[in-house]
């Protein structure tokens, strides 16, 4: 039953886009009554900030050239330019050193940085990693963001841990093992916790305590959160609600009844997933629609999704290319507007916020190649894409549609090229249109709707014509009527 386990995490982990996907609206009679009923329930009520939330991911090791908490500081200004309200640090626990390669993960050999030190390979999880500094430099940290106007949350890996870490030796009892009492490991070969035992969520629930208690953060990202019962989590926060009553949790996971209680947010791995399929290789725009449909019709009402095209998974290493060289930079500028005014959070990655293309790692920093080429703020690309971003959050924030209610899909003459939805609130509406191709569309809405005049963005490319739209080669508008 545990190897079946390790695997079942390791297929997760590497399609869970496709775990997203069951199939059907609430009308269809495939859909199975325990769906059926999931689709009645709603999610939890999620706090102001998290509903109007607009986050951004900082790898330690490639958001400053010195890698610590105590330079990250110096960039939060450019954060609150970009408009960033949630600030999403990966792990800074102390990490392990153990040089036996048999406990490093693939992708970390691969990288052939030799650096043993894996932000996602635990030591101690009480102590901030020297690399990054001092606790009492995270708290500043923190203060200087909420100073900012800026929510602060940690990383949590609680799966696994290293070997060589104290927990290992002083609580055996704490992880898995086999028949003949050899410790589990997961698909990246790391000691795999036992949440089974009572003692060992007692210490993770501690831990959780301690972080709130001692750097005033505001909530968790929870690593791989479909590998560790849901009731863990769920007793996680209604101990942190007595600490911090408006905490946020985000699951990096695709279990359905997340937000009924333990989480606020989940990843959507599908969608940058889809989105390198429909750039790359072709892929009609419309299955990207039909899978969110799908993935909306399973979940409870109103259930919430961050929404990304890169992270640390994605452009390290030996994966794909920064989006800016994969997809080019008009591209990503519509995709942006897309990640803003969809249902969800949308989330930038280190650097997106200045067009970086510099590939980073999560196995080392300091170099060229791993840091945000941060020279791109005094080029007009760089100072562009931060306005940009910019004026994304500002409408964001500004229109309540954007961020309080449902998206209704348009159907439109151009379905395999273009996205077209509505976002009714109680006081507005606003309508999106966007081409993602790299050839000029004309296209009109078949769906009766009442367009907005008041245009909030367009591409330079996007031009209107009575009951149609030429929107030139990843040309978008966006429209409300306030």
């Amino acid at each position: 039953m545990k190897k079946f386990l390790t695997l079942s995490l390791f297929l997760m982990a590497v399609i869970s886009f496709l775990t997203e996907a069951p199939a059907v609206n609430a009308q269809n009679p495939k859909l199975s009554e325990e769906q059926k009923a999931l689709g009645d329930q709603k999610a939890r009520k999620a706090s102001d900030w998290v509903q109007r939330g607009i986050m951004y991911q900082i790898n330690a090791r490639a958001f400053t050239r010195e890698g610590t908490m105590k330079a990250a500081i110096q960039k939060l200004p450019v954060l609150k330019q970009a408009g960033i309200t949630i600030v999403y640090l990966w792990p800074l626990f102390e990490m392990d050193q153990d040089m036996r390669v048999e406990y490093w993960s693939p992708r970390q050999i691969r990288s052939n940085l030799n650096n043993p030190k894996n932000p996602y390979r635990m030591k101690d999880y009480f102590t901030i990693d020297p690399e990054y500094g001092t606790s009492a430099d995270v708290r500043k940290f923190v203060e200087a963001a909420h100073k900012e106007g800026m929510k602060v949350i940690f990383d949590l890996v609680y799966l696994h841990c290293g070997p060589s870490a104290p927990v290992v030796k002083e609580h055996p009892e704490y992880f898995q093992h086999d028949s003949n009492g050899k410790m589990l490991t997961t698909h990246w070969r790391f000691p795999m916790l036992d949440f089974t035992k009572t003692a060992t969520r007692e210490y993770f629930w501690k831990n959780m305590e301690y972080w709130v208690k001692e750097c005033d953060i505001d909530g968790f990202r929870c690593d791989v959160s479909d590998g560790i019962p849901l009731d863990f989590w769920e007793e996680g926060r209604r101990r942190l609600e007595k600490i911090k009553p408006d905490i946020a949790i985000l699951a990096e996971g695709v279990r359905k009844e997340d937000q009924l209680f333990a989480f606020d947010m989940n990843y959507c791995f599908s969608l940058p997933t889809l989105l390198s399929k429909i750039r790359s290789k072709g892929l009609p725009v419309s299955e990207l629609r039909k899978h969110l449909e799908k993935l909306r019709s399973e979940r409870p009402s109103g259930a919430r999704f961050i929404r990304y095209i890169d992270n640390h998974d994605i452009s390290n290493d030996d994966y794909e290319n920064r989006k800016e060289t994969a997809w080019g930079h008009d591209a990503v500028e519509s995709i942006l507007v897309m990640m803003y005014t969809l249902d969800g959070v949308p989330m930038l990655y280190c650097g997106q916020e200045i067009a970086d293309s510099n590939r980073h790692s999560i196995y080392g920093g300091g170099k060229d190649y791993c840091v945000i080429g941060w020279s791109k703020l005094q080029t007009a690309e760089g100072k562009n894409r931060l306005a940009f971003c910019k004026k994304l959050s500002d409408i964001r924030l500004a229109h309540s549609s954007l961020t309080g209610s449902d998206l209704c899909w348009l159907d439109n003459s151009c379905p395999e090229a273009v996205l077209s939805y509505v976002r009714k609130g109680e006081k507005e509406k606003t309508v999106v249109l966007i081409n993602w191709t790299a050839k000029s569309v004309n296209v009109q809405l078949k769906d009766s709707v009442e367009i907005p005049e008041k245009i909030l963005l367009s591409s330079r490319t996007a031009k209107k014509s009575k009951d149609s739209w030429t929107l030139g080669p990843f040309g978008y508008a966006v429209y409300s009527d306030r």
